[in-house]
């Protein structure tokens, strides 16, 4: 019942804010479009000669910047269509998939075809708010299409904001305040943490690999977080540690990706919606199988996993939001700036989600969560300080998917559990909900031309 009450203060207290920063909210991208503005860059004249070359290297670079830093391809799609059209390209056409694009630049007599793909890796949060930032002016016309090359040139050798040090201690504060949320015990907490930044720096290292690795170092986690989890377990440390085999992994999960492929697959791609969907289920694939793994060499305590041990009161939740917003900042860099308007979203996402828990259950109230969320992740990039919603997104989206429900199946799995394939079931039923709570809160989002995803 407190818990409750929280949220329903959260949410009241959420929307007086934004109801008293709406004044300063800036309505036209092109407004907010102007800081992107860099030494010698010149606006797009609409009425200047096309120059299909130079559009088409700019929709090159604005389009593999955008994939690599999770957009969807719909979105991906819409931006460089109109930083054709801005250029007077206007028959210019854009084919995107997950992990490349072809561009086709037409206009006035001219046409240049180009492909190309996406690199390695995932973009830091201060990279994707400088991406942003970008897209706004190139697609407005405030920026020209050299300096719309330069500019995504610039973002991708920008120095990270915390040193690597810095950001596995991020990781390790976020796996803690994540066992919380998932009802761990202080021995839990602890143990996450620990694991957080085992998690956090095996992430480190696997920056600096190829992405072939990839699939091994995600099975390797899984592997020795599972293992240490289960002997602790064996030794009796109880099942209030049980959140430390969940909260590491959490941000392992491909929930963000299975729930582009959703929309994806919703709005006609196809290709890409398959193509995304694929990907997400062979991530859970090599997670699992590292837990199963180590429950093979190891062995499975015979308890109930469905238990689940006292939390530490009903206000440590959201005090571990708190925790848990800061940390996810520092591991991804996002800018100082900007971490009171993630920590806003994060609240509202989960007081939305506990107060629908109360009256639709589990499954709805992450439909209910993801409604809500979108729709203010695109408020606050509207705010002159405020974030890309990509980059308000994503934490709240971390906190709205219970991925560990997933992962508590595999367990229950190798305890023999029949209820194991229930709890898949739930998984997949919230990841679906998810998504199209994305996909209602999106039509107001995307009319603000400022996407969630």
């Amino acid at each position: 019942m407190i818990s409750a009450f929280i949220a329903v203060a959260v949410l009241l207290v959420a929307a007086i804010l934004l109801l008293a920063v709406r004044r300063r909210a800036e309505r036209d991208i092109a407004i907010s479009a102007r800081s992107a503005r860099i030494t010698g860059s010149m606006p797009v004249a609409s009425t200047g000669a096309p120059d299909a070359p130079s559009t088409l290297a700019a929709a090159e670079a604005v389009g593999a910047a955008m994939i690599q830093a999770g957009y969807s391809v719909e979105t991906v799609q819409d931006v460089l269509g109109d930083i054709a059209r801005v250029n007077n390209l206007p028959e210019s056409e854009v084919l995107v998939f997950p992990n490349a694009l072809l561009v086709s630049a037409r206009g006035s007599g001219q046409h240049r075809t180009g492909a190309v793909t996406s690199a390695d890796g995932q973009l830091l949060f201060s990279q994707i708010n400088e991406v942003q930032q970008t897209v706004d002016a190139a697609r407005t016309g405030v920026l020209d299409p050299r300096s719309t090359i330069e500019r995504i040139a610039r973002i991708r050798d920008m120095t990270p904001t915390y040193g690597r040090v810095v950001r596995v201690v991020g990781y390790g504060f976020l796996s803690a305040a994540l066992s919380v949320l998932l009802g761990a015990s202080w021995t839990g907490v602890w143990l996450a943490a620990a694991l957080g930044l085992l998690t956090g720096a095996a992430l480190m290292l696997s920056e600096r690999l190829p992405q072939r690795y990839g699939a091994l170092i995600t099975v390797s986690i899984a592997f020795l977080v599972a293992l240490v989890v289960f002997l602790l377990l064996r030794a009796g440390w109880g099942s209030g540690i049980l959140a430390a085999l969940l909260a590491p992994l959490v941000v392992l999960l491909p929930g963000a990706l299975l729930t582009t492929a959703v929309l994806e697959l919703s709005t006609g791609h196809m290709i890409s919606g398959a193509g995304r969907a694929a990907a997400g289920a062979m991530q859970l694939v090599l997670l699992s199988a590292g837990i199963v793994t180590a429950g093979a060499v190891v062995g499975v305590p015979d308890f109930d996993f469905s238990e689940h041990p006292e939390m530490l009161g009903q206000v440590a939740p959201w005090i571990a939001v708190a925790v848990y917003g800061v940390a996810i900042s520092v591991h991804r860099c996002a800018p100082p700036r900007i971490v009171p308007w993630i920590l806003l979203v994060l609240y509202v996402a989960y007081a939305a989600q506990v107060l629908a828990d109360l009256v639709l259950g589990g499954v709805l109230s992450a439909f209910v969560g993801a409604l809500c969320v979108t729709p203010v992740t695109a408020l606050v990039a509207r705010q002159p300080s405020g974030p890309a919603a990509l980059v308000s997104f994503t934490p709240a989206f971390w906190l709205l998917v219970p991925g560990a429900l997933g992962l508590v199946g595999v367990a229950d799995v190798l305890g023999g559990d029949a209820a194991a394939s229930a709890s898949l079931v739930a998984t997949v039923s919230t990841m679906v909900a998810i998504a199209l709570g994305v996909l209602a809160g999106s039509s107001l989002s995307n009319r603000m031309r400022r996407p969630a995803l």
